[in-house]
């Protein structure tokens, strides 16, 4: 076990916290709420951002950006949307601050009050449609597919690295479209995306699935959604894509002239993932020794240790480790020589397993007596002897078989974490014990949702797409029920 790392089956929650600090992927920052994303924590992100941007641009997107800040009006011109944001904005009433008149500090200038409040944008809809009114005129601007990085801000009074962060950083897409089909296709087509990031990069199995109307987004129409299984049976909403029908259109007055020349709403979508996704990777894979990365995604996939005593024998293996790493970096591997002369390798080994690296190489003077090296997988803790003329396509073959695994293993954690129930005393009964997702019968109604959520703390994580109909009874209210939908505890 890493030192100083909390057991997770002991403190799940504190196994987490420290494993994001120790493992040097982020910290709470001066400000409450918000995080410093240190340079590890920051290179994992770019990978998946580098990933899902070519997966965008794959499918037709492009990127752009638009303000950080929101008038306040915007905000009230599309109902339920600023409903479900209210509690969340951050709002900037003035525009200057001036010395304290006793010396005390810096205050706000009275006089400079803004004619208009601004909110720091908690998402982007009501500032871009807004912009879309100008952009869009004839069918011939559509379909109109634009995403952006950025970050956003909406204050959180709980907050966990990563998880749940008063600001925090995501990709937002908003596009318009001609018809309806079109615009349900294009948040069908997103979700497939995220489901497809999520299973072959992040190594983490998802059910594909629609909110409720409770959980739906404020604002659209039809909220599809990603749901991942953490290791400690809770479940995490890894993406979200809406289906907005004509509302910010028609909030908005976005218009085109159709082939006839006769205007008509445009339909849009909105889709977008965050840096919760870190969480994910997190809590997903990791162990007591501390993260476990999948290849895809390791900022570094390769570290080579030297085993040595003195400068000629570390001068030999030098040699021997720069033609690997070019082996290595031709077939678009990234590789560490952590040749630190101030650290024994045992600290080095404990190091990296640490931050989750893959594969890890170590070379001593026996090994190159031997044309031979030592190579350990991250994931199985496996470790054995290989020889050293064909390294780099042991290490590749190794990788793909580690992002395998990775995946599998979470995969069947999850598979063997999907109970049916029939009663709501079994269905409490396996929240409490088991976890995971519980799949049962539902009539169909909010105030049993509710009900649900305030005497379990469960809510309906989705139901799941081309879900099997079955004839059933609702586990509360034993009325009928025409399928299941899938329960969990979530984060």
């Amino acid at each position: 076990m890493a030192k100083g790392l909390p057991k997770r089956s002991e403190d799940y929650s504190a196994w987490y916290n420290e494993l994001v600090k120790k493992a040097d992927l982020a910290e709470n920052s001066a400000v409450r709420g918000c995080m410093v994303i240190k340079p590890y924590g920051f290179a994992i992100w770019e990978k998946m951002q580098q990933t899902l941007d070519k997966m965008f641009k794959d499918t037709g997107h492009s990127n752009a950006y638009f303000p950080l800040f929101i008038p306040k009006s915007y905000l009230s011109k599309e109902a339920d949307h600023v409903e479900g944001f209210a509690k969340e904005c951050a709002v900037v009433t003035h525009y200057r601050l001036k010395n304290a008149e006793d010396g005390s500090g810096v205050v706000v200038d009275p006089d400079a009050k803004l004619e208009e409040e601004l909110i720091v944008r908690p998402t982007s809809e009501t500032v871009i449609w807004s912009t879309y009114k100008n952009w869009i005129q004839s069918h011939r601007d559509l379909p109109l597919l634009i995403n952006q990085w950025a970050n956003v801000v909406r204050w959180e009074m709980r907050t966990r690295l990563f998880l749940r962060t008063a600001e925090f950083l995501w990709q937002e897409g908003h596009t318009a479209h001609a018809t309806r089909g079109e615009a349900i296709r294009e948040t069908e087509t997103m979700l497939d995306v995220y489901a497809t990031f999520a299973e072959e990069f992040m190594g983490v199995p998802v059910v594909r699935g629609i909110k409720t109307e409770n959980e739906r987004f404020a604002g659209a129409e039809e909220t599809y959604c990603i749901e991942a299984l953490m290791q400690d049976g809770k479940a995490l909403q890894a993406g979200t894509s809406h289906f907005l029908g004509q509302n910010f259109a028609k909030a908005f007055d976005v218009k085109y002239a159709d082939q006839n020349n006769e205007l008509q709403h445009v339909w849009g979508t909105s889709w977008g993932v965050s840096t919760r996704l870190m969480g994910a990777l997190i809590m997903a894979h990791s162990d007591d020794e501390g993260l476990v990365l999948p290849p895809q995604l390791a900022p570094i996939q390769v570290v080579i240790v030297p085993i040595y005593k003195g400068e000629e024998q570390l001068n030999m293996i030098a040699e021997k480790v720069s033609v690997i790493r070019k082996e290595l970096m031709k077939k678009g591997i990234s590789v560490k020589f952590d040749d630190r002369d101030t650290l024994r390798p045992g600290f080095k080994f404990a190091d990296w397993e640490l931050k989750g690296v893959p594969v890890r190489i170590a070379m001593g003077a026996r090994d190159l007596e031997n044309n031979t090296v030592e190579i350990a997988r991250r994931d199985t803790k496996e470790k054995a002897t290989y020889p050293l003329d064909n390294v780099s396509e042991t290490v590749e073959q190794l990788l793909k078989d580690i992002q395998e695994n990775i995946f599998n293993k979470a995969l069947t954690y999850r598979d063997e974490h999907i109970t049916k129930v029939d009663s709501y005393e079994e269905f409490k009964q396996v929240l409490d014990t088991k976890g995971g997702f519980v799949s049962a019968h539902w009539d169909g109604s909010g105030e049993t949702e509710e009900r649900i959520k305030d005497e379990t703390k469960a809510t309906i994580r989705c139901i799941p797409l081309n879900n099997e109909q079955e004839e059933g009874t609702c586990i509360v209210t034993g009325k009928p029920s025409k399928q299941r939908v899938l329960f969990a505890k979530a984060y």
